[in-house]
Order: C-alpha cells, then sequence, then structure tokens
C-alpha cells in the first residue's frame, strides 16, 4: 500500500497562528547551536573525495588499456556521486557564508568535476526548495517522460503515456540516464537567462568533457571505452536518483488548493531515511530530508542532533512525521509510481 502518511484527502487543519510554529522550532534548533558552521568537517569530507578521485585518476592510468577498467568505472561513479553532493551543500552555503566562495566551490564541483551546470541546477533546486511536491511549482515533479500524480496521468500522451503505464517497473531502469540527460540538460540550460554566466559555465563543461571523453577513448580501446562509459554513466544515475528519489516521491503531494504554512508544507512532503553513519554518508546527509528542508543551510553533521528535536516538534503540534527504512523508503516511492500511473492503465 501506499505510505499510509499521504493524507490526498485531508490535511491536518491549522490556525491563523501556526505562522509563528517554526520561529519557535527555529529557536530551538538555533539555541542547541546547529546552524553554527562545521569547516573542519568539509575539510576532512571534501579532502576524502578529492583523495578518492585521485584514487580512481591513478588506477585508470595504471591498468591502462584492460577490462580491469570496469571496476575503476563502478568506483568513479561513488565518487562522482559524492562530488554531486559536495556541489548540493556547497549551492546551499552550508560550507561558506558567503555567495563567492560558494559559488566558486559550486562552479568546480559541479561544472568542471561533474559536468552539470551549476546555475541552472541551483536554480531549479531552489525553486524545489520553496514549493517541494507542488504540482505547478516545483519542477522535481513537473510532467515529463513520468507522471507524479493521477491528475497528471490523464493528461499524458505518447511516450510518457506508454512509460506511465509501466513506470514502477521501469523507474531505476530510466536512472541509468539520469546522469547523462543532467549534462543535456545543462548544455540545454546555458541558452536560459536562469544561467547567469553561459560563457564560464559552457566553456567549464567544455573542459570536462574533454578530458573525460579524452583519456577514456586515448587510453581504453573503443569497445572497453563504451562500456567504461555505460557502467560509469549508468551507476552515477543510479547512485544519484537513489539518493534523491526516497525523499520526496510518494508523499503529500500539493496543489494551488493547498494552504499550507511553512513548517507543515515542508514536512509533509518530505520522508526522512532511517540509517547510521553509512547511511549518512551514502546520502550526505539527505536522508535527513525533513530537516534540510526546514533549514537548508544547516551543515551535514548537525542534522542528526536536528532530528530529534523536529520529530518532538512536530509530535508535540500533531504534525506527521514519516520516517522509514532505506529500502521501505524506495519501496513507498514504486508503490505510489504504480498508484499514480493507474489512470493510464484504466484506459488502455
Amino acid at each position: 500500500m501506499v505510505n499510509p502518511t499521504v493524507l490526498t484527502e485531508h490535511i491536518p487543519p491549522f490556525t491563523r497562528e501556526t505562522g509563528s510554529d517554526f520561529s519557535r522550532l527555529s529557536r530551538r534548533i538555533s539555541d542547541a547551536g546547529l546552524l553554527e558552521r562545521r569547516r573542519m568537517y568539509y575539510v576532512v569530507r571534501f579532502g576524502a573525495v578529492v583523495l578518492a578521485l585521485a584514487a580512481g585518476c591513478a588506477a585508470f592510468a595504471v591498468l591502462g588499456d584492460s577490462w580491469w577498467q570496469l571496476l575503476v568505472a563502478v568506483w568513479l561513479a561513488g565518487v562522482f556521486g559524492q562530488v554531486g553532493l559536495a556541489a548540493h551543500d556547497l549551492a546551499h552555503r552550508q560550507v561558506f557564508t558567503g555567495r563567492r566562495p560558494a559559488e566558486i566551490g559550486g562552479l568546480i564541483a559541479a561544472d568542471v568535476l561533474l559536468g552539470m551546470s551549476y546555475g541552472w541546477w541551483m536554480n531549479k533546486h531552489t525553486r524545489h526548495h520553496a514549493n517541494p511536491n507542488h504540482e505547478e511549482k516545483d519542477p522535481d515533479v513537473a510532467p515529463g517522460v513520468l507522471v507524479w500524480s493521477r491528475r497528471q496521468a490523464g493528461t499524458a500522451r505518447g511516450l510518457s503515456a506508454f512509460v506511465g503505464r509501466h513506470q514502477a517497473a521501469l523507474f531505476h531502469l530510466l536512472l541509468t540516464l539520469e546522469g547523462f540527460q543532467l549534462s543535456v540538460a545543462s548544455f540545454l540550460a546555458l541558452r536560459n537567462p536562469v544561467v547567469k554566466r553561459p560563457l564560464l559555465e559552457g566553456s567549464l563543461l567544455i573542459l570536462h568533457f574533454v578530458v573525460y571523453f579524452g583519456a577514456i577513448f586515448t587510453v581504453l580501446s573503443p569497445g572497453r571505452a563504451i562500456a567504461f562509459v555505460v557502467v560509469h554513466e549508468g551507476l552515477l544515475g543510479i547512485y544519484l536518483g537513489s539518493v534523491f528519489a526516497p525523499n520526496h516521491k510518494g508523499m503529500q503531494m500539493l496543489t494551488a488548493e493547498h494552504g499550507l504554512d511553512f513548517l507543515r508544507r515542508q514536512v509533509l512532503t518530505s520522508r526522512n531515511v532511517r540509517g547510521g553513519r553509512f547511511t549518512d554518508a551514502l546520502m550526505g546527509g539527505l536522508n535527513y530530508q525533513i530537516e534540510h528542508h526546514l533549514f537548508p543551510s544547516m551543515p551535514t553533521p548537525a542534522l542528526r542532533q536536528a532530528q530529534a528535536i523536529t520529530e518532538q516538534y512536530c509530535a508535540e503540534l500533531g504534525i506527521p512525521y514519516h520516517q522509514t527504512g532505506l529500502i521501505a523508503s524506495h519501496r513507498e516511492a514504486l508503490l505510489y509510481l504504480k498508484s499514480a500511473g493507474e489512470p493510464l492503465r484504466a484506459r488502455r
């Protein structure tokens, strides 16, 4: 069954006084010192990512034209995923309070190392944070190849309708294209005003792919080079998708009819994923999605403590607060996708 905390027909009532509910939570979080910068944490974390990237590049150079390079592709898929999570934290100014150092770090991580436009992604992600799971305002649930609600399914046609009928079964297969899709969308966005420095970002993206494809097709024979790219890009897409998909898919979808305050809008549309330190590292702290959405600039290591405070506060107010295991979160997301595509299967 679909996540029982998704209230498709009813959202908990709130009075006009609840505009101060988030302020009270914010004071508790601030009093606990959880909004203070943790620069040493990021020095260690980003340093580890750089070392992992250097180790992967060194292994690639040493192995030469060998099928063992597919293991390097697997390794680098994980490393690139961590680079993406680093770009995410930089964009939210979790590392630097100033805009300029955060932007420089973001351009290096996103454009140079990952091959994704920092400006385009930041604009898109900012709109997502403002209105998560809002059918008209959240770009992450805009109708496309997948349908995110039965309302969207009712208007789906062509490829979207075909995929939508089977989207739960196809979801993880489609994730293998996510890394490729991010790069294509980045190049297309260079002509969009949301990218403030199109020449700079375009140059950095070209630099990334010249080095990336140049190294692969210089060192490896064509067949092995293609296999390397397929494995690397496919696993990168699955990794990134598996980090971001459990956060909102299958949670409350919103429309203009829902008049929620900030606290409830963020909590009801987000899902936390339980786990230990390994899960925290794997998901870059985004397993604390509720707290991240409430306090986007909060440093990653503070999210675990913030989770306990936020859950208790939501219990005091009677706001449904949902968290589950990693596997269960994917199951809920897939069950929701299956349910959203039901109108398409019914009209065949």
